[in-house]
């Protein structure tokens, strides 16, 4: 009885199963096709042959090319003037033809679907251009871009574009019609139109970017948004405009900041939250460094009194930015590009703020703020980027901070901290070697001697860099690092080579051997330590050897 009852939940579970691999097309497999032991036959490799690339290069790319072709062909069609006709006339007629390419895109969408998608493409932009022949092009326009019932009738013609890309979903027609949006935007020229219209069309290529996953939908409207505003800011010379930058109103500037802010909820509230892929990374850094590079460029040549506060405001949004995406995605690359860009806007406050030389102050204590800032965000590209920073402020100071007034010390004391905070933090930083905070310390170890000798009387120089040894080996005793130790080492050895170089042939014969006694007496005196340094740890050392070999109770007597 037991037996008959599984057999029938053996046949039960077969039906079921055959059902299943029925609904799946999934080809039953015969129990003898596969014996004990064995493994299903793996298909051969696909191989593209001669053929194959024929038939690509005829069926794919000789339609996509012919009917980019032939848009172009009636686009050029259109833009003629056509003197002897009414002005309506050809922009009537190429909406007849857009319509056939969408009747066609139709019909085809069965038996030749790539064809059939890229006439619909091509009604689209044929579409547009159809509709500014009604303003552009002729010898008169019909009606005029800028009155209500143009801007009317060119938004209709966006809504229309968008739906049918939304509603094919395709991002290939939808980038179409974001390209449509933004010349629309031009074409009116208003900036009262032209700067909302860019916040609208890149608040809904963010949505649609989130609700479909279209990364580059987010990447290509990012790049419009910021080219359409440039074309506003010299003045929109597609209108036959001069090109110079428009003079107002100075609000404009704070919408570059707002485009930034939407842009960035793109690559905030997308779904896969747990990995950077390499299309959000590029629309970060687009949209950082497009809203920021035509920021600065205008506030500078048109607002440049206003600079302080327009720049400090865009440090406060751009900070804001990356805290927040360290905060909701841990963003490494995002973070990094928002980051940079604050301390950019910054410096740029502080060069306008502070006059040469007393702006390097202020810039190289701000390279300490970076790092804390850094270890906050557990970002090593800080970090790296902060201390070529760093040294760009050195160099610049080098050669425009004219008469040496000790601004150089500070460059010294922020190499200092700043090697002293990545140490304190390295396992935050998760740095797996000391590459930086060599770099800071070897920077100290070159800007002090270079402000002792101009700081002080040629005659004392050599005393000066023995403080400074004096103070690495004080560093040393306190925190207990060999690094410092070494530094004070070399800065012996450079103290010897400028004595024997540079002491004898300049320094006056009363310095000359009073800086001869005291590197000597120092030397003598660093020689005494360390002997006694070292005989006290090979004493050390032999009676560790001597407890561990008397362990019997019998001590060695070599040991002691």
């Amino acid at each position: 009885m037991d037996t008959d009852h599984l057999t029938e939940q053996l046949r039960l579970i077969e039906e079921r199963v055959a059902r299943i691999e029925e609904h799946l097309a999934i080809p039953h497999a015969r129990p003898d096709a596969l014996q004990e032991g064995s493994a299903p036959e793996q298909p051969p490799p696909k191989t593209v042959d001669g053929d194959e690339r024929e038939f690509e290069l005829g069926q794919n790319w000789f339609a996509k090319i012919g009917i980019v072709v032939l848009a172009l062909g009636i686009v050029f069609l259109l833009t003629l003037p056509y003197e002897d006709l009414p002005p309506a006339v050809p922009g009537l007629f190429g909406l007849f033809l857009a319509g056939g390419l969408f009747i066609m895109a139709r019909i085809l969408r069965k038996s030749f679907d790539l064809v059939s998608r890229y006439n619909r493409g091509a009604g689209m932009v044929l579409l547009f251009f159809a509709t500014m022949r009604l303003f552009y092009f002729g010898t008169e326009p019909v009606i005029r871009a800028g009155s209500p019932a143009g801007i009317i009738l060119l938004v209709s013609v966006l809504a229309v574009n968008v739906w049918i890309s939304l509603h094919r979903k395709s991002p290939y027609l939808f980038n179409i019609a974001l390209s449509t949006g933004f010349a629309t935007a031009i074409a009116v020229g208003s900036g009262w139109f032209m700067l909302p219209m860019i916040v609208v069309l890149g608040t809904l290529s963010v949505a649609v970017s989130l609700r479909n996953g279209w990364t580059t939908v987010l990447v290509y409207a990012t790049a419009l948004a910021y080219l359409t505003h440039l074309i506003w800011a010299v003045n929109n010379p597609f209108l036959g405009n001069d090109l110079a930058f428009v003079t107002g109103p100075e609000a404009s500037l704070i919408l570059l900041l707002v485009y930034a802010a939407v842009f960035s909820v793109g690559a905030l509230a997308r779904k896969d939250k747990d990995r950077e892929e390499i299309g959000i990374i590029v629309a970060s850094f687009l949209n950082g460094g497009g809203s920021y590079a035509l920021y600065l460029l205008h506030s500078a040549t048109t607002f440049p009194s206003s600079l302080i506060g327009l720049h400090l405001l865009a440090f406060a949004v751009y900070l804001t930015l990356a805290i927040v995406f360290w905060l909701r995605v841990r963003s490494r690359f995002s973070t990094f590009a928002y980051v940079m860009l604050g301390y950019m806007a910054l410096s740029v406050a502080i060069v306008r703020a502070f006059a040469v030389p007393d702006l390097f102050v202020w810039l190289s204590a701000q390279s300490i703020i970076v790092v804390a800032t850094a270890i906050w965000f557990r970002s090593r590209f800080i970090i790296v980027a902060n201390f070529v920073i760093y040294l760009s402020i050195v160099i610049a100071y080098l050669v425009v901070g004219g008469e040496e007034t000790g601004i150089s010390v500070g460059f010294g004391i922020v190499a200092l901290a700043s090697a002293r905070i990545l140490n304190w933090q390295k396992d935050r930083l998760e740095l797996k070697t000391e590459m930086m905070r060599n770099a800071y310390l070897l920077s100290a170890f070159a800007v002090f001697p270079y402000a002792a000798s101009h700081l002080v009387h040629g005659q004392y120089v050599s005393i000066a860099w023995l403080g400074i040894a004096g103070f690495y080996y004080l560093m040393n005793m306190i925190i207990r690092s060999q690094k410092y130790r070494w530094m004070g080492h070399l800065t012996i050895l450079l103290t010897v080579f400028y004595v024997l170089f540079v002491g004898i042939a300049r320094l006056e014969p009363t310095y000359r051997i009073i800086s001869f006694l005291a590197l000597g007496t120092v030397l003598l005196v660093g020689s005494l330590i360390f002997t006694r340094i070292r005989a006290r740890r090979k004493r050390g050392e032999a009676e560790g050897e001597a407890g561990e070999g008397g362990s019997g109770g019998e001590k060695d007597p070599g040991g002691a």
